[in-house]
């Protein structure tokens, strides 16, 4: 009797660890991909930026 009660203490330990570790992974994932879409973010305006200045730089080229 006491190693069937054992074997599912010890299998529902195993899942309970299981559960946090995977709670653990989707977090990190969220914040993995909020990490990604604030990156993406700056790199779009930094290449906004970039095009304006280069815009600019070829007109005052153009006029001298």
């Amino acid at each position: 009797m006491f190693w069937p009660m054992f074997a599912v203490a010890v299998g529902f330990l195993g899942l309970t660890v299981l559960g946090v570790l995977a709670v653990r992974v989707f977090l990190a994932a969220r914040s993995l991909g909020q990490q990604v879409t604030d990156s993406a973010r700056r790199i779009s305006r930094a290449a906004e930026e970039l095009e304006r200045a280069a815009t600019s730089a070829a007109r005052a080229a153009d006029a001298l």
